[in-house]
């Protein structure tokens, strides 16, 4: 049985293999998890950045190991300057820091270490959604998650879901030892969370959750713009999600247009939009598919000689 699973793993990689040499294409990962984030990192690849079938037949590729409920939720992986992927993720609905490790090739990964990005704030709830990019001016990485502090915001301690008021907060690090120590990244007066920034010619986007339960929900994808990485995120835009609560965006440039992903939580399903302006949007959720149930991810690049060094590792 062994023999014939490999076997049918080597027919397919030669496959892929040969597909992607013949196109020398750019393969789009996709970094999930699935049920409460118990049994850690899952991927899946496309082609192009609609259609996502999963690797290692949807099974784990590195189980979680560090935090208070050992989950690994919202996986964030990106290519670093330095050659490695560098991932974060949420330990913990309750953690106080949130999980990082790195890779070479996806597969085999570094010690799990727990960052306690918000220890310094004794009345920190959390630590969710934690995203990373590299700032090239700066020469270093940024970090930046949602965090709930009690009455730190109060006009809008009523608005989320139970006691929840998130802002944004963010360190950076040159190494992944030595970070700097947390800092308000976005607050515009309201509940915020799940960021994710891309950069954009010379500005920043920041695709992000307005988390507003009441008076009236919200519980959609917005978009800030900044000049500066750290600082100056302008208030939200109108949503580009529609009538349904959509979290957890990830976004990507493919040719002249961006594609944000997000999780429709209360439909059980993943929807999609897309615009080559940033200002019209158009609903793709019906041509997005993703392997079944799929949860809060990021969305990443890498080309074809990365991929096929990938499929070699999981075999």
């Amino acid at each position: 049985m062994n023999f014939m699973k490999k076997s049918l793993a080597l027919a397919l990689f030669a496959f892929i293999s040969l597909a992607l040499s013949a196109q020398n294409s750019t393969i789009y990962l996709f970094a999930y998890f699935k049920g409460n984030g118990e049994d850690g990192l899952h991927l899946a690849y496309s082609r192009d950045g609609y259609r996502f079938s999963a690797l290692h037949r949807d099974s784990s590729l590195l189980k979680p190991a560090i935090g208070k409920d050992k989950l690994m939720r919202d996986p964030c992986i990106i290519n670093g300057a330095d050659g490695l992927f560098h991932m974060v993720w949420t330990t913990s609905w309750k953690d106080r820091g949130i999980g990082y490790a790195s890779s070479t090739d996806l597969v085999h990964w570094s010690k799990q270490i727990y960052l306690p990005v918000m220890q310094h704030e004794p009345g920190a709830l959390n630590c969710w959604a934690p995203e990373i990019i590299y700032d090239s001016k700066g020469g270093q990485y940024m970090i930046y998650w949602a965090t709930t502090i009690p009455g730190r915001f109060p006009a809008t301690d009523t608005t989320g879901d139970s006691i929840y008021n998130h802002r944004i907060y963010y360190v950076t690090t040159k190494d992944f030892k030595h970070f700097s120590k947390a800092a308000l990244l976005y607050e515009k007066g309201f509940n915020v969370i799940d960021a994710t920034i891309q950069p954009d010619g010379d500005e920043y986007l920041m695709f992000l959750k307005d988390e507003t339960k009441r008076p009236v929900a919200q519980k959609n994808i917005r978009i800030a713009v900044s000049r500066q990485l750290s600082s100056g995120f302008s208030a939200p835009s109108a949503p580009i999600t529609g009538n349904y609560w959509a979290e957890g965006p990830t976004a990507i440039k493919i040719g002249e247009r961006w594609i944000v992903y997000f999780d429709k939580y209360n439909d059980h399903k993943y929807g999609a939009v897309t615009s080559s302006d940033l200002n019209h949007w158009e609903d793709i959720s019906d041509k997005i598919i993703l392997p079944q149930g799929v949860r809060h991810g990021s969305v990443f690049s890498i080309d074809s000689r990365t991929f096929q060094r990938l499929i070699e590792s999981l075999l």
